[in-house]
């Protein structure tokens, strides 16, 4: 390990790395463009290097593009990645209260904590921490994710049955295409282009940018702006401070993120949304999430960058790969006659630990570069609407047509921003609808194989025995009846404070 920090700290491996995390930081600015597909194109430049420095760049690619996708998702409410969708639940309303730069290097800051915590992970429990991964099968994927769908409960806004209906929305989305289990079309209308299921990033862009396109139109007349904005000096460190006033929460947040994150197949976006889910339950006011609290980027944040090196535990210790991004590092590992896996402690160990160190000083980097951006990059909300709508709009039809080559993901990223643009109308939020978007295609297959394995014993053994089981059906039951007693006090404190509002006038009636 010792040696792996020393080749890692060496001038070439820090230049190469810092390279990585600039082109991270543009990869990540611009919708669409993923830290998957980032560091799959980046994969050709780096065999001309040695490969530990080539492994450094990667890592800092990867890292700097898990923080600045929420750049865009908090300067103007357009999440290009599903992790950064919890991100603008409380950064765009930073932003729009005139505290963009402090949104910014919240969100940067909380990156760095998030990836060291992963990092170390990485370095110290990789073993110890893949047994627990390894007792995940499709029945507990199935429990986790509907443990996250039960978010929709804190983003549900005044009427949790509005909220119900926007998540099952989202989850009709995603089930559009093949069925998992008889392979037949589902909803494609005769369409081929749907038989290939939606794309996940177009469907997001139509979710959250284009209709906040639509609305910054509509309010061409009224404001100039999104929001006011002003330089402030000092701000990274009082903004440094208020994160750390809360350690528990920055603990928790860390913990969840890197759990999820050596789940195979979980990944980044469930880590940022249970981990929101936790803040707001723990939260002794609740009702300042969603209006722009700190704690609700940080908790995303956190949890989304504590997943990134912890997804590369299952890699190097069995050789599956934790999340797309380090799938593609598989790949470059194998391109260069390396099999990830448990020989690759005992054979290039030095490699091994070196990367994850990277991974922890790319997270410092990152850091050190978002700070010193944050003001430049808070600029973006003082671009007239007008010049700003169609600016993010060019970016969002880039990003669609980006992932797939296919200007159909264009026309659907269109007609369901302007349905999702109508629907907001009727007190619809786009949360709930993302987030089923983002839980279907995790839910329904695990949903599918589990059911296959029931046919060999029995529906009840296989959904409702086992620890895991027993735990996520548990933290299942006791998040949705937290909220419903949450909302039943909040309702009972209006009633009471209507009342005693009323009481002091009917008072001064009668004295009349």
């Amino acid at each position: 390990m010792i040696e792996g920090l020393m080749q890692a700290l060496q001038p070439t491996y820090m230049l190469w790395l810092t390279v990585g995390v600039l082109i991270g930081m543009v990869v990540g600015t611009l919708p669409g463009l993923t830290a998957t597909m980032g560091t799959a194109l980046l994969v050709p430049f780096t065999f001309a290097l040695p490969t530990g420095a080539g492994l450094a760049m990667l890592g800092g690619l990867y890292v700097c593009a898990m923080f600045s996708d929420a750049i865009p998702a908090v300067l103007v409410n357009t999440p290009g990645t599903p992790a950064a969708m919890a991100t603008a639940f409380d950064g765009h309303p930073m932003v729009l209260q005139g505290r963009g730069q402090e949104a910014i290097v919240a969100s940067c800051f909380s990156s760095a904590l998030g990836t060291i915590f992963g990092a170390g992970c990485y370095l110290l429990l990789a073993f110890p921490m893949i047994a627990i991964a390894l007792k995940f099968g499709p029945p507990e994927f199935f429990w986790l994710g509907v443990f996250a769908l039960t978010i929709i409960g804190s983003l549900a806004g005044k009427s949790i049955l509005i909220g119900l209906a926007g998540g099952a929305i989202g989850l009709l989305i995603s089930s559009v295409g093949i069925s998992h289990g008889n392979e037949v079309a589902r909803f494609t209308f005769g369409i081929p282009e749907l038989r290939g299921g939606v794309s996940l990033v177009a469907g997001l862009i139509g979710i959250f940018a284009v209709p906040q396109v639509f609305t910054m139109v509509t309010e061409l007349r009224r404001k100039d702006f999104i929001a006011e904005y002003k330089p402030k000096g000092g701000e990274t460190l009082k903004t440094i401070k208020k994160v750390l006033a809360h350690p528990v929460h920055v603990i928790r947040s860390a913990a969840i993120g890197s759990f999820i994150g050596i789940l195979p197949g979980a990944g980044s976006p469930i880590a940022a949304i249970v981990s929101y889910n936790e803040a707001v339950r723990w939260s002794k006011d609740k009702s300042r999430f969603g209006k722009g609290d700190l704690r609700g980027v940080t908790a995303s944040e956190i949890a989304n960058n504590s997943a990134a090196p912890a997804a590369i535990i299952p890699l190097v210790t069995l050789g599956v790969p934790g999340s797309s991004p380090a799938a593609v590092i598989a790949g470059a590992l194998m391109l260069r006659g390396l099999n990830p896996g448990p020989e690759l402690f005992q054979t290039d160990g030095v490699l091994i630990f070196s990367f994850g160190w990277s991974l922890m000083l790319a997270g410092v980097v990152t850091f050190i570069l978002g700070s010193l951006f944050a003001p430049l990059l808070a600029r973006i909300i003082r671009i007239p609407l007008r010049l700003l709508a169609p600016l993010i709009m060019l970016l969002a039809v880039i990003g669609a047509y980006a992932i797939r080559n296919n200007i159909f993901d264009v026309y659907f990223m269109i007609g369901l921003g302007v349905f999702v643009f109508l629907i907001k109308r009727l007190g619809f939020h786009p949360g709930p609808i993302g987030l089923g978007l983002i839980l279907g295609p995790i839910i329904e297959p695990s949903l599918v194989q589990a059911m296959y394995i029931s046919d060999a014993s029995s529906v009840g053994k296989v959904f409702f025995t086992g620890t895991v089981n027993i735990i996520l059906i548990a933290l299942s039951i006791f998040s949705i009846a937290f909220v419903v007693w949450t909302r039943r006090k909040d309702q009972a404190l209006e009633r009471a404070n209507a009342s005693a509002e009323g009481r002091p006038a009917a008072a001064a009636e009668s004295a009349e």
